[in-house]
């Protein structure tokens, strides 16, 4: 069909959509959206568009469902239809390197290690990773709280500068 949607065009559209809780990263570079397929038909384009969420109850999908449906819509896709994957597990090692500097960008440090990474855990088990600042870049840092702003972020204060700032755990 001539004219037809193409999935590149769809993944374009996609990363336009803006995460709800992060503003600076798009729903593509914080690897929610696994997939998109296309099929057309007399009536036009329908879609599917797999997402996983972030962590199981995470209250911004609803938000996310919403914004990935009206900018599909807008661009002339008939019939959005969303489908969640829970298997495999979303993990930051999803987020893309774009996505992590628009998260140092805007002030919170993105995730320092891979969560399959095991270079960073001591001999007690407890994991030790290097968090530097987004602000100053120092790596003298420390956590004041394993929890921030959201339950997938922890709180840090920076030694040199001395501001807090969030982190977005591994996981």
């Amino acid at each position: 069909m001539l004219g037809a949607i193409q999935p590149a065009q769809v993944w374009s559209w996609l990363e336009q959509v803006s995460d709800p809780e992060i503003p600076v990263i798009s729903v593509v570079d914080l690897g929610i959206v696994r997939d998109v397929a296309l099929k057309e038909s007399d009536g036009g384009t329908d879609c599917t568009v797999t997402i996983t969420p972030t962590y199981s109850g995470c209250p911004a999908m609803l938000v996310i469902a919403e914004a990935i449906t009206q900018a599909l819509q807008s661009h002339g896709v008939r019939h959005v239809r969303l489908a969640t994957q829970l298997s495999p597990a979303w993990t930051t090692d999803w987020m893309s390197a774009i996505g992590k500097e628009k998260l140092r960008g805007y002030g919170i440090a993105p995730p320092t290690q891979q969560v399959i990474d095991i270079s960073g855990i001591s001999r007690r088990g407890r994991v030790v990773a290097t968090v530097p600042c987004p602000l100053c870049g120092s790596t003298n840092t420390r956590v004041t709280s394993e929890f921030g702003s959201t339950a997938c972020k922890a709180l840090y204060r920076c030694a040199d500068c001395l501001e807090p700032f969030d982190y977005f755990k591994c996981h």
